[in-house]
């Protein structure tokens, strides 16, 4: 009897960047199960993301965006100029389309908020390695114009209020809350609270990540 040999499907090598371990954890025992797909670096921030990226040159790398130190989409670009034929799918908690506009001018192919059922990642990374561009439902269909080669219409930036603005900026100067909230006649407690929501919207995970996206957009 003449016997066929299933065809062995072409393994994807995955890097997975986040810095909270039991996540990084969780999508690898998810991706592992599947028998195209290969788990074979964990990163914790934006900088080893690089260094791990470089030494093991994945196929594809699962990105959070907020990240201590180096900041997701800045890790992105960097990963794609050294690997220009890797793909990086974005894992985040934020929806906002601002942070997604972002992530897809940083060169991104994937888009997956960290609410979605665990399936659907593994569903982007083979959207993704088919050369297609996969975005969560929960993003909405205000993207499907994004267009890569004019840089998008928008960035987080442009999504910033006047006032959003001027608190960054007096961040990026190293004012304390108390003294940004005495030059602008607000509370303390009000400036805390557009620095949180800046965290919130740019996808940063603290003052210290926020101050050097404020040094950086000045």
């Amino acid at each position: 009897m003449l016997l066929t040999r299933t065809p062995t499907l072409p393994v994807v090598r995955i890097v997975i960047v986040d810095d909270h371990e039991i996540v990084r954890e969780c999508i690898r025992a998810l991706l592992d199960r599947q028998n195209d797909m290969a788990v074979i670096g964990l990163a914790a921030t934006g900088e080893q993301a690089i260094r791990v990226a470089e030494r093991l040159r994945p196929d594809l790398v699962i990105m959070d965006l907020a990240l201590p130190g180096l900041h997701g989409t800045e890790a992105t670009q960097l990963i794609l100029g050294l690997l220009p034929r890797a793909h990086v799918i974005v894992l985040s908690s934020s929806s906002i389309e601002a942070s997604v506009h972002l992530a897809l001018q940083a060169g991104a192919k994937g888009y997956v908020v960290k609410e979605a059922v665990g399936t659907e990642l593994a569903t982007a990374v083979r959207t993704v390695m088919a050369g297609e561009r996969y975005l969560s439902p929960q993003i909405g269909s205000a993207l499907d114009e994004f267009n890569p080669a004019d840089g998008g219409s928008r960035t987080l930036w442009d999504d910033l209020s006047s006032r959003e603005r001027e608190v960054l900026r007096r961040t990026a100067d190293g004012a304390s809350a108390l003294q940004i909230a005495e030059l602008l006649s607000l509370s303390p407690k009000t400036i805390h609270t557009y620095r949180s929501r800046l965290m919130r919207k740019l996808g940063l995970a603290n003052r210290s990540t926020l101050i050097r996206y404020a040094m950086q957009h000045p």
